[in-house]
């Protein structure tokens, strides 16, 4: 192999995976990629040794070379330079036919065709969503860009694909949307009896509350005072979680272009969100893992803790738990229940962000905050 050859596995790792449009963009004399058949080739180190110059590879850069490849007008090229090439390929082209798109009309009768699991894997050479995707996704030969790309084109399939090989596993990946009112609106009533109870008694604790056998003189008295400094902090508590709602859901789970491209990287992108806008219509994986919630909670009801006291602090806690479980069984309903009016324009609304354009419309309970910081996506109705 030749010392260019090898040069350019250095700032391009052989063995990945390219998008048609990230292979556009290396177009200079300081990064130069083309295709040919279907695969990728670093020629930067090449240019100075064309023996045809290197004018004509620049003007070929980030395109396909098939075609003057092929054209003896322009450039004749035998057998040995044809061989010669093989030595500069690093990947292959990935990538087929587009759903996400400008003109995606949004309809909240929408249901989708079921994927063609065989023709989809060797068109886009992605996920083969006939096997657990987690260690295929760990172990992917694509670019940060080719995965950006993939995992934001919606597939759909009857059942929901798997996550883990092992049987032990994959139960954690799998929520059922009654789940989760289940486990976190007790926890917010529980959070909003302490708050009342804290308002009218400071040295109450919910260790108190929660002794066995109960002790029934440790129950609040509430008071006017007290249900209306709750109340109070409930209301701002939901409103912090629409706050909340619209920053995780743009910043944390939008990360998308300031990932590293690294394999930890991306598998912890694909299990936050990137799995919910691959499978979009997936049943047990629209609302959030007890797990994670729990996780993404921990630090901002310790911050409400160091910011207010505790009856402060718990009765906002309770009203954005409270405000959370509303959300996530909203977005459960924007994708699978048949819905009035104003919820379905926000169904309209939220399709849209998966099937016209990800980097818009990040509200689901309310298009409030992508007004405030200009994000608002418009949709195309029939």
């Amino acid at each position: 192999m030749s010392k260019a050859a090898t040069a350019n596995t250095a700032s391009h790792p052989r063995g990945r995976v390219y998008s048609l449009a990230e292979v556009s963009r290396h177009n200079t004399r300081k990064s130069t990629l083309c295709t040919y058949k279907g695969r990728v080739y670093d020629l930067t180190e090449f240019l100075p040794d064309h023996p045809g110059g290197d004018d004509i590879i620049i003007d070929y850069a980030g395109k396909d070379i098939g075609q003057v490849m092929s054209d003896e007008t322009q450039h004749v090229h035998s057998r040995a330079a044809y061989e010669m090439l093989q030595e500069f390929q690093i990947g292959e082209l990935g990538g087929g036919e587009k759903i996400v798109s400008e003109d995606w009309v949004a309809d909240e009768n929408f249901h989708p065709d079921e994927t063609d699991l065989l023709s989809d894997y060797n068109m886009n050479k992605f996920i083969d969503l006939s096997k657990p995707l987690l260690m295929q996704v760990w172990n992917a030969p694509w670019t940060k860009e080719y995965y950006l790309s993939q995992v934001h084109e919606p597939r759909h399939l009857k059942e929901s694909a798997r996550m883990f090989g092992s049987d032990l596993l994959e139960p954690f990946t799998r929520t059922q949307w009654y789940v989760v009112p289940l486990i976190w609106w007790p926890i917010a009533a529980f959070l909003g009896v302490l708050s009342v109870g804290q308002f009218n008694d400071p040295s109450l604790t919910a260790k108190q509350l929660l002794q066995f056998p109960p002790n029934f003189s440790v129950l609040p008295t509430a008071s006017l005072f007290s249900l209306s400094s709750w109340f109070t902090c409930f209301a701002f508590g939901v409103l912090v979680w629409t706050i909340l709602e619209y920053v995780l859901h743009r910043f944390l789970f939008h990360l998308d272009y300031y990932l590293p491209d690294a394999p930890w990287a991306i598998t912890l992108h694909f299990l936050l969100h990137g799995v919910h806008h691959y499978l979009p219509m997936d049943r047990l994986r629209l609302v959030m893992p007890p797990l994670l919630f729990f996780v993404l909670q921990t630090p901002f009801t310790k911050l409400a803790h160091l910011l207010f006291p505790k009856a402060i602090a718990n009765g906002i806690i309770s009203g954005s738990f409270a405000m959370y479980v509303m959300y996530d069984l909203g977005h459960y309903a924007l994708h699978h229940t048949k819905l009035p009016a104003y919820l379905a324009e926000m169904k309209r609304y939220h399709l849209a962000h998966h099937y016209k354009n990800f980097e818009l419309g990040f509200g689901v309970t309310s298009k409030m905050w992508d007004y405030v910081f200009g994000t608002m996506l418009v949709t195309n109705t029939k």
